[in-house]
């Protein structure tokens, strides 16, 4: 059993959902929102915070032929006390009636009410030890968050979950609150016999009883029980392999149910088709599959979008990038699971980043740039807006589920943390935090990421969170660029911010230098203070001056300047500090060529002779002096001050 300590009295789940357009996305966005909607006044149960689950075996019997949605059930349920307890309660809505519970055989006394059962234990259950309780239930679902559907597909009866984030007590009791995953299930699924159930983990068996069949699933990682999911109809089968197939690492099964009137489009090369293309980049950029002994797949169910029940994702369609985004959530999401909705980011963020990672290997450099240049577009079409939510967000479904926040930027975050740290160490801190065995099949922190981040980057983020992730807006940047001597330019970088949050963004930035021929020369500076300066090599005059070519800043209205390209010696050596304590330094072009310095005071008396840029001043009198710097290129007059 995983399970972190949560504060939050409020909680929100979220479908991972992928975009291929915006209508879609937005379609996937709203599905999201009505799966919250009816649970926005719900507050962590305190009554299922002392005790841990470890296995679930689930008996379930279902018909989509019947027109009013309908489950009867069989739960077995064993936990372990996590402190003293005589009533172990259980998430569960009142419209499902229990007939009876049981514990070795032996009937116990329960109630129900507020969406709670509650069972009176035989006997105190000591701290530390362990029980089995065995709960027959049966009813008809609620129906205000659609978590236990029943629908047709071209006249054909359907029926199918979505839990996320508090739909699991409308159809099973459970413990559903985000801290505890269940080591391992069994999910017995009894249906007429015509029809194929699905559930999560792989297929064990098939019993044919009369007219009804009982399929048998076992899941054998930790799972919470939003992710617990089961469909029934008449689906036909389509079956894939995945895997990059080394001895380490054998190939595993893609199990896709479909709808048969689907089932040709949905196969096509660039629907399906594209399945084991994804997975094995994911595998080849992160970690090997995290459900790798049992299957990946995908189940055809009636809403808009998809969700990332572990093992098989229910999807509405099969675009290439909501494949991507479902299959992602495998890492980000189901082996790790943020451990509060205010680190939605964690799940939503890094998968939707994923999905442009398929872009990025799949497509090119060019439909990659295009990919982070529309989510810019989205972030900064408003200027404020934080990716870590506020306590009093919780209460805010469409900023809980916000594309523009928590897709969009968390996606666009993640990106720049790639940028800031660099491919090797970006990636090399993913697969750690994914092989995190205190977080792997439990659940995270944005402080954990971070963490991750930090150790291999070697040095502190905490900046970058703040003004990225904790803080609010974006960076508008004036940049000028000037040829300074032969063989050099000067930059000059400015920002302001949309937001008074963030006093300074502080980012390395691509500009790209570009000749009168077109030739073009990126080079990063490492923006920390405004109105910073920088002298770069350049091999050519430059002519044209570009920011942030590949898109790897969340900024908006930039000003570019190419200013006077003529060059003057005077402006390209300069003296800093200045006023100056102890030292002085010297800056000008590597092709220009220092000879002699000469300190004057303002009598024009010669103080001090120096050959190096770099010299001591401590025997200076505090006041005005007058330095002469005599170069390769001639001889210039600077003044500075000694304190």
């Amino acid at each position: 059993m995983k399970k972190i300590t949560l504060s939050l009295l409020l909680l929100f789940g979220v479908i991972g959902f992928a975009q291929t357009d915006n209508s879609e996305f937005d379609r996937m966005v709203e599905a999201e929102m009505k799966s919250a909607s009816a649970t926005i006044n719900f507050r962590a149960n305190p009554n299922t915070q002392n005790y841990d689950i470890s296995y679930h075996e689930l008996r379930f019997n279902v018909d989509p032929n019947n027109t009013t949605p309908y489950i009867s059930g069989i739960v077995t349920t064993t936990f372990t006390a996590l402190s003293d307890m005589n009533v172990v309660t259980f998430d569960m809505a009142t419209a499902l009636v229990v007939s009876s519970v049981t514990m070795n055989s032996s009937s116990l006394t329960f109630s129900q009410s507020n969406y709670e059962l509650n069972i009176n234990l035989p006997a105190t259950l000591v701290s530390g030890n362990s029980a089995t309780v065995v709960i027959t239930y049966a009813g008809s679902p609620p129906q205000a968050e659609g978590a236990f559907t029943r629908g047709t597909h071209s006249g054909t009866p359907v029926i199918f979950t979505l839990s996320e984030p508090y739909g699991a007590r409308d159809w099973w009791p459970c413990k559903q609150d985000l801290n505890d995953k269940v080591n391992a299930i069994d999910v017995y699924i009894t249906a007429p016999s015509a029809y194929v159930s699905v559930s999560n983990g792989i297929e064990v068996s098939q019993t044919v009883s009369g007219a009804n069949k009982t399929t048998h699933f076992h899941h054998n990682y930790p799972i919470p029980a939003y992710l617990i999911a089961i469909a029934v109809t008449n689906y036909q089968i389509y079956n894939q392999q995945g895997g990059l197939g080394t001895v380490a690492s054998p190939y595993f099964p893609i199990v896709n149910y479909l709808y048969p009137e689907s089932y040709a489009s949905a196969t096509s090369a660039t629907q399906l088709g594209t399945t084991p293309t994804i997975i094995n980049l994911y595998e080849s950029l992160l970690e090997p599959y995290p459900f790798r002994n049992e299957k990946y797949g995908h189940a055809q169910f009636g809403w808009g979008g998809g969700m990332e029940h572990t093992t098989v994702s229910f999807m509405g369609s099969f675009g290439r990038s909501l494949i991507a985004h479902e299959m992602a959530h495998q890492w980000f999401g189901d082996k790790i699971t943020c451990g509060s909705w205010k680190d939605i980011w964690l799940n939503e963020g890094l998968t939707e980043y994923m999905s442009g990672l398929v872009v990025e290997n799949l497509d090119g450099a060019t439909p990659f740039v295009t990919w982070k240049t529309n989510k810019i577009n989205s972030i900064t079409s408003q200027t404020t807006g934080y990716v870590y939510l506020q306590d009093s967000d919780l209460t805010n479904v469409n900023r809980i589920f916000s594309s523009r926040l928590t897709y969009d930027k968390g996606s666009m975050v993640t990106h720049m943390l790639r940028w800031k740290l660099g491919d090797v160490a970006f990636f090399q801190a993913l697969k750690n935090y994914l092989a995190d065995s205190s977080l792997a099949y439990g659940y995270a922190l944005t402080g954990d990421l971070k963490s991750h981040l930090e150790n291999v980057y070697g040095s502190s983020l905490t900046e970058f969170f703040n003004d990225w992730l904790y803080m609010q807006g974006y960076p508008t940047y004036t940049i000028t660029a000037q040829n300074w001597g032969a063989g050099q330019a000067k930059i000059t970088v400015s920002q302001t911010q949309s937001h008074a949050s963030v006093s300074f963004f502080e980012m390395p930035l691509e500009i790209r230098l570009t000749s009168a021929g077109g030739i073009n020369h990126d080079v990063v500076v490492n923006n920390t203070v405004n109105n910073q300066e920088f002298v770069v090599p350049v091999p050519f005059v430059v002519a044209g001056v570009t920011f942030d070519p590949n898109k790897h800043i969340i900024s908006k209205n930039n000003v570019v300047t190419l200013a006077n390209a003529s060059f003057e010696l005077e402006q390209t050596i300069s003296v800093y500090p200045n006023p100056a304590n102890d030292e002085l330094h010297i800056m000008m072009p590597t092709t220009t060529q220092l000879e002699k310095v000469e300190i004057y005071n303002t009598l024009g008396q010669l103080l001090a002779t120096h050959q190096t840029a770099d010299f001591r001043i401590d025997n200076l009198s505090s006041g005005m002096h007058v330095m002469k710097i005599t170069t390769s290129e001639g001889a210039i007059h600077k003044n500075f001050i000694k304190k």
